[in-house]
């Protein structure tokens, strides 16, 4: 009995030795919660007491999540406008044995964030990363959008002019997987047109609004009846994430030819025919021959 006290009481001792100990010497990518404050692991919680600096997206955010786990830390803004200023500082730090947290807003950092620049430095320099995961908009809203989850593809924020936009988007008809992508809600009903113009009226969509928070909200159906809804409506409020299930392979073979047949036609315009086939053919990763006859036949419909 006294030997099994001895060895708790060791363990104990152990336990909240690691907990007061510095880390070890490298970048640790904390996810934090997405809405919810509840939702963030143990670990980061460590880690973020732990950390010898804690960097951020934004110092408000951040302090009210700390606050809210009863942390105070001193915090260091990196941000798309003082990333080039404060890399170099981490990074001194980091090679004199210290140790640093990575967070971003909200979710796992590198999503749509400025951390990758970080990384790759870091890892330049020979210094160990160590993810430190939990909260994601984009698996939270996979996971709740009754869409195939085996294969997806991960766009981020869509360009902000239609135009573009839709270029971006005809270049994803072939990924054979459901689509994601953030949105602001200004810009909802026309992108969800856009959507439905490039990708198809009747492809199957969910848009994830508020993922976590008091008012979440997940609306399903075919894309032409999104962009009907909420074209009807004021912008909704809060974060959104967009998703596309995989086109129906019908659907999906008539937009990949007339992808195609538009390709072709923009690059004829100032290429030779040969050119433009080879062009086509790398851009879409469809058969050379393919293309080639494809191309012929819009030559002949031309000069008919």
């Amino acid at each position: 009995m006294v030997q099994l006290k001895d060895r708790r009481k060791r363990v104990r001792t152990r336990k909240i030795k690691a907990l007061t100990q510095p880390l070890g010497p490298q970048l640790y990518l904390v996810a934090t919660p997405i809405g919810n404050l509840a939702d963030i692991t143990l670990r980061a919680l460590d880690v973020l007491r732990r950390a010898d600096l804690v960097a951020c997206e934004d110092k408000r955010v951040t302090s009210r999540l700390l606050s809210s786990h009863g942390i105070e830390r001193s915090l260091i803004a990196y941000h798309d406008h003082t990333a080039e200023r404060v890399r170099p500082k981490l990074i001194k730090a980091l090679l004199e044995g210290k140790s640093v947290a990575l967070t971003s807003d909200a979710g796992t950092p590198l999503v749509s964030d400025p951390g990758y620049k970080l990384v790759a430095s870091v890892l330049d320099e020979g210094i160990a990363v160590a993810a430190v995961p939990g909260a994601s908009a984009v698996l939270a809203s996979l996971v709740v959008a009754g869409l195939p989850t085996d294969r997806f593809f991960f766009g981020g924020f869509l360009p902000p002019r239609s135009a573009a936009r839709r270029r971006a988007l005809s270049d994803l008809l072939a990924v054979p997987g459901t689509l994601i992508f953030y949105e602001s809600s200004k810009r909802l009903a026309a992108t969800l047109n856009d959507m439905a113009a490039v990708l198809g009226e009747r492809r199957p969509a969910a848009v994830a609004r508020e993922l976590t928070k008091l008012h979440e909200e997940v609306r399903r159906g075919p894309l032409e009846e999104l962009a009907r809804h909420y074209g009807a409506e004021a912008p909704p409020r809060g974060e959104i994430v967009v998703l596309l299930g995989p086109q129906p392979a019908v659907v999906e073979r008539e937009s990949a030819e007339a992808l195609l047949e538009e390709r072709l036609r923009e690059k004829l315009q100032f290429l030779s025919l040969r050119d433009a086939v080879a062009e086509v053919a790398a851009e879409t990763g469809l058969p050379r021959r393919q293309v080639y006859r494809q191309a012929l036949a819009l030559e002949r419909d031309d000069e008919g």
